[in-house]
């Protein structure tokens, strides 16, 4: 029985339910045989290396159940890229403190950190398991069929999409034209999910275009004046990694990360949603319209919490201890995708090496051949991770007159 302390860090972006994942490991770590004490990293590997530690197994039962309903990640967060210099000062706090578990919550660079520690402790002859726990709203991990974190964020897009279009719908007389930005650098997941605000073809979003197509300036602007033509107005839905068939990024965006990935939004100095709007303002000279960017509020919306994902989140949590008490090292937790119809989904692993630093993109099945929209396929993905959705009232079409014969 492999016997030490125990540490716990947030990395990248938060969501609305890392801390459900947070406070499960807690209360799955405390009190075990093998594991002493449970520490958690303030802001991430970086705050590792400074030995800044939270002491977890101190904290009240309140303030646990709480986390599992508090967004955002309650120990701080970190983005650093770990390089060579960083792996002595990582061993030697690690046996310092004499951590034998080690569990990082994030996405893919994330599990980039935690593979490279476990690996060089491997090397070093230092045991230690190392166990990832899922985190993205981008839902562009490998080996899970969705992330803890996406669901949410996916409902918060929708919702947006949702309740704008009804807005510029009644509008249409004054703005001709909307278009909202989602997150979403490598993959279309985000925006993708926007297609469930729709239940109409005259509904928002009537145009989605996800990065795993090449944008087309000239297809697209004939796409929405179709659009325009047919509903009076169009809902466009773009993903902030759109590139051109060149490679160049739709927002201009030249800004890199740490982890060498294009900064969109305020970091990158330009966004995609702004250039869209230029172009539809340039080319529909008479329209006009609006730009929608909410960020990272989708990352951090607890009103719009999806039970589903609050759940998992924790039981990924969960699965993480046990899988490292176990013996196992090396791994992330996964939810596997059992059944379609009804669905249904359990906990499993994949190797860390397979998940790190990549990006899951939209399979090609789930965009249509045009590339302004998802498919069937993508929507019955999409359904069982997205409670119900509110219903707006339309007015019926029907006019008055004063005409008596015309009413008869």
């Amino acid at each position: 029985m492999l016997k030490g302390n125990a540490v716990v860090g947030q990395s990248g972006g938060p969501t609305t339910v890392i801390n459900s994942s947070l406070a499960a490991v807690i209360e799955a770590a405390v009190g075990r045989e093998e594991i002493k004490h449970v520490l958690g990293m303030s802001f991430g590997i970086e705050g590792f290396m400074k030995e800044q530690f939270l002491d977890l197994s101190a904290q009240s039962e309140a303030i646990i159940k709480g986390l599992r309903k508090t967004p955002s990640s309650a120990l701080g967060s970190s983005r650093h890229k770990l390089v060579e210099e960083d792996f002595p000062r990582i061993l030697e706090v690690l046996k310092k403190y004499d951590i034998r578990y080690f569990f990082l919550i994030g996405g893919n660079d994330t599990m980039d950190t935690i593979h490279r520690v476990e690996e060089y402790c491997r090397k070093e002859g230092y045991e230690l398991r190392g166990v990832g726990i899922p985190k993205t709203v981008d839902n562009d991990l490998y080996g899970t069929d969705h992330s803890p974190g996406f669901a949410s964020a996916a409902r918060s897009n929708i919702l947006n999409v949702l309740q704008a279009g009804v807005l510029a719908r009644d509008m249409k007389r004054v703005d001709q034209f909307l278009v909202y930005q989602t997150i979403g650098r490598d993959a279309g997941w985000l925006a993708g999910a926007c297609a469930l605000a729709s239940k109409s073809p005259s509904d928002a979003p009537h145009l989605i275009y996800c990065p795993e197509r090449p944008f087309n300036r000239a297809e697209f602007l004939e796409d929405a004046r179709e659009c325009i033509s047919k509903y009076g107005w169009v809902s466009v839905v773009v993903s902030e990694g759109l590139l051109y068939k060149n490679g160049t990024p739709v927002s201009a965006a030249q800004s890199k990360d740490k982890f060498n990935n294009t900064e969109f939004g305020a970091m990158g100095g330009a966004s995609v949603a702004l250039n869209v709007h230029k172009m539809l303002n340039e080319v529909l000279k008479d329209a006009r319209g609006e730009f929608q960017i909410p960020e990272s509020l989708i990352m951090s919306a607890m009103d719009r919490a999806e039970k589903i994902d609050l759940d998992e989140a924790w039981d990924c949590g969960r699965e993480a201890v046990r899988l490292a008490v176990s013996g196992e090292s090396g791994v992330m937790v996964s939810i596997e995708r059992v059944e379609s119809d009804p669905v249904s989904f359990r906990m499993g692993k994949v190797p860390l090496e397979s998940v790190a630093v990549r990006a899951k993109a939209l399979p090609d099945v789930f965009i249509n051949e045009r590339g302004n929209y998802v498919t069937e396929e993508f929507l019955d993905y999409m359904r069982p991770l997205v409670s119900e959705l509110p219903e707006f009232i339309t007015l019926e079409q029907k006019l008055y007159s004063t005409n008596r014969e015309e009413e008869k």
